[in-house]
């Protein structure tokens, strides 16, 4: 049987500047702060609390390595750790223009990342039972990603 995607909620993810740390022996790192947003789809509906960041290595082939790490609060109060895996990557000309900061087509370049979620929230339990997959967009400001749970 062959999986299905369901659309579950659009994160809209607020990040500061990006800091930069520099090439480690992993490859350039980056840490980007994440400083709020929304959660708003059919599934889930709340917002993203500032806090956490995405800690990303950029490999020598350009790919950036994701590693996200922030708290939603849902519209019941429940909150929920989302710990968002990923890879981006593209033309060395799109990288360049995404790493400094501007805007880019989304067409242009991959970014997919698969969140898992935690809560002790009986309300949404559903999170943690379920695979998810995540198409995102970056803008200078922000990330957008479109969650869509496994069927």
């Amino acid at each position: 049987m062959s999986p299905t995607l369901d659309f579950a909620f659009l994160l809209r993810v607020s990040v500061a500047p990006a800091l930069e740390l520099g090439e480690t022996r992993a490859g350039r790192r980056r840490i980007i702060p994440i400083t709020g947003g929304t959660v708003e789809g059919p599934r889930l509906a709340g917002r993203v609390l500032p806090g956490g960041a995405d800690w990303q290595i950029v490999r020598a082939d350009g790919c950036a390595e994701l590693e996200a790490r922030y708290t939603l609060e849902a519209a019941d109060g429940a909150l929920i750790s989302v710990i968002n895996r990923g890879l981006r990557h593209g033309a060395p000309e799109v990288v360049a223009k995404l790493m400094a900061g501007e805007p880019v087509d989304p067409t242009a370049y991959y970014f997919r990342c698969t969140p898992v979620f935690e809560t002790a929230a009986p309300a949404q339990q559903w999170l943690t039972r379920t695979v998810f997959v995540g198409s995102g967009v970056r803008r200078p400001d922000a990330v957008q990603i479109a969650v869509y749970a496994v069927l």
